[in-house]
């Protein structure tokens, strides 16, 4: 049954009938009372568009993603994002606009989606370590949260990200207290505001321990599991290897592993392996003991929380737009040990 049949077997006008089921004040509670139950018996669901015209509102949300050019979050770990996100869609009447474009389009897709009226707001993925998105969106008022944040952006914007910098601060911390010295990093782009952030955990600790920086053992770049084979590889030929190796993402450290392996030596012997983990639906770390130690935080939670801060800032914008820091936690499992008393 659509809208015109339902209100032609109440004998009222669709605007009253649509009015009732999305809680105008000017409707009596008699009528609402009326206009709900027969909607019930008939199974009537109005669409997201019909509600959009009776309340004004798109009752969707853009996420805008470029592919042009390399990007951190065109990565398997975005669709687990996207399901939590999606869940407080869902249950809040909202539907997912998703727009792939070039970089170069980006922007007008942007002034689009505010000018047809399109989405209520949109979320930022992967932001730079100075976004020009972050300030396009102030100027054409189109509500948004970041999913991350941005260290160049000189206006408060709303966001929700992890505290990398303290969560590779204290997987640094937790391999020097293995007796590791030479601890090499396999990051993220560094272009990318978390990556730096996570690069400057890790550099902080060895400084604070007495360790200088040896770029030899640094890597950064597309969080894939080639990339944390072909960097593990080529830092296990060097003079003075590294004895533990800190990785970005549970999918690099796959690759990490693989190294290890094909070098003849044992993961969690002879190198110790920390990654972080998204804690990904379907690339689980291990069941009852985690393969890898690792500083864990669910990106499908952050979806969630992400997308209620949005749809709250939608219907009553805040003065001071909200923050959110998530904590990682350090899980120890099976691919640290202390440092083999053997190397150099």
């Amino acid at each position: 049954m659509n809208l015109k049949q339902l209100s032609s077997a109440l004998g009222l006008s669709q605007t009253t009938v649509s009015r009732a089921l999305n809680g105008y004040p000017e409707v009596s509670e008699a009528t609402r009372l009326r206009v709900q139950t027969a909607a019930r018996k008939h199974n009537y669901n109005p669409s997201s568009r019909a509600k959009g015209l009776a309340t004004g509102k798109a009752l969707a949300i853009g996420h805008v993603i470029p592919v042009s050019t390399k990007h951190e979050m065109v990565n398997p770990i975005f669709g687990d994002f996207i399901a939590g996100a999606g869940e407080t869609y869902s249950r809040n009447g909202y539907e997912m606009i998703l727009s792939i474009v070039n970089d170069v389009d980006e922007e007008s897709v942007y002034r689009g989606l505010k000018s047809r009226h399109a989405v209520d707001g949109v979320v930022v993925h992967g932001p730079t370590l100075n976004d020009p998105r972050i300030p396009l969106l102030t100027e054409i008022g189109l509500p948004f949260v970041v999913h991350g944040r941005s260290s160049g952006a000189t206006s408060p914007y709303a966001w929700l990200d992890v505290n990398n910098k303290r969560a590779f601060n204290r997987a640094a911390n937790f391999l020097y207290d293995l007796g590791h010295r030479r601890i090499g990093l396999v990051n993220g782009l560094e272009g990318m505001d978390f990556a730096h952030r996570r690069r400057a955990g890790y550099e902080e600790t060895l400084r604070a321990n007495g360790i200088p920086i040896d770029t030899a053992l640094l890597r950064s770049g597309e969080m894939t599991e080639d990339f944390g084979f072909q960097s593990t590889r080529d830092m296990l030929a060097l003079e003075r290897p590294p004895t533990a190796i800190i990785t970005a993402s549970m999918i690099s450290a796959l690759g990490v592993r693989r190294a290890i392996e094909d070098a003849g030596l044992v993961m969690g012997r002879d190198v110790s392996v920390l990654t972080h983990d998204d804690v990904l639906s379907y690339l689980r770390n291990g069941a009852d003991i985690p393969i890898f130690t690792s500083t864990r935080s669910s990106v499908r939670e952050a979806g969630r929380l992400l997308a209620e801060m949005l749809l709250a800032e939608i219907a009553e914008p805040s003065d001071t737009p909200p923050n959110l820091l998530l904590e990682a936690e350090l899980m120890v499992g099976l691919s640290t040990g202390p440092a083999p008393t053997d190397m150099p």
